[in-house]
């Protein structure tokens, strides 16, 4: 039997940069769908749900915020932005849109393999789940259930990029205990990431302001300065609060 082949969407409207992309990518077995507009990009991934999108910021139809947004608003596959601006608050902005990692241009070919390698990783919920001990964690009004991959606060549910839900199950595990940062960065972007910290203060800005209800003031989703973060399920002295397997 074939294996099925791993999907990618490509979404740039520079031709000579999709075709160079499209090539390597096809020559290492990934299967490629390109796309030069945000339209054609968003029918694409619609069409093939693929396991990650590449997707360049400066499209001629549309902002590529937006194109991310409409993807966001029903797939948690994992992006990977393109962008020739250097300005980290650019490249954060689109992180905090949902986005999982971002480019900056000009950059190598090893590096875009070996971010979308990354990705591909958190792509998989599951393999967060079968590592973890804990299976159900409840925090207040928050209900986590990682081996369904499934959160809710006040009943209602919540939509985690597979960064974050990486980030928290991996924070989960430790049962309130210390992650430093390094082991962070290293098991959810893997190796070379050391020293990214700017990684993890936008991500768990991003998973405060979704499960805390004074991100400002966090209850669970703790940091250490210089040590690493936390995530700590207060007493409260009510059913069902706390850690299960």
């Amino acid at each position: 039997m074939t294996s099925k082949k791993t999907s990618i969407v490509i979404i740039d409207d520079d031709p000579r940069l999709l075709n160079a992309l499209s090539i390597n990518f096809k020559a290492r077995g990934y299967e490629v769908h390109p796309a030069t507009t945000g339209a054609q990009g968003l029918q694409a991934v619609s069409q093939t749900q693929p396991d990650v999108v590449i997707l360049d910021m400066g499209l001629p139809d549309m902002d590529g915020s937006k194109v991310l947004e409409g993807i966001r608003g029903w797939s948690a596959v994992p992006v990977i932005i393109l962008t020739a601006r250097s300005d980290p608050l650019f490249s954060a902005a689109a992180l905090d849109r949902g986005a999982d990692d971002y480019v900056t241009k000009p950059f190598s070919m090893e590096e875009l393999l070996a971010r979308v390698r990354v990705a591909l990783r958190h792509g998989n919920p599951q393999q967060f789940a079968q590592r973890s001990e804990v299976t159900v964690v409840q925090a207040g009004d928050v209900v986590i259930d990682v081996p369904r991959h499934s959160i809710t606060k006040s009943g209602e549910p919540l939509h985690l990029t597979p960064t974050e839900w990486g980030l928290l199950t991996t924070l989960l595990r430790a049962r309130g205990g210390l992650v430093r940062k390094e082991d962070l960065l290293a098991e959810i972007w893997g190796p070379g990431f050391e020293g990214q910290s700017h990684y993890l203060r936008i991500y768990t800005s991003q998973l405060r302001r979704k499960l805390e209800d004074d991100p400002a003031h966090p209850a669970f989703l703790l940091t250490e300065p210089g040590l690493g973060y936390r995530f700590v399920v207060p007493e409260l002295g009510g059913p069902g609060c706390g850690y299960s397997e």
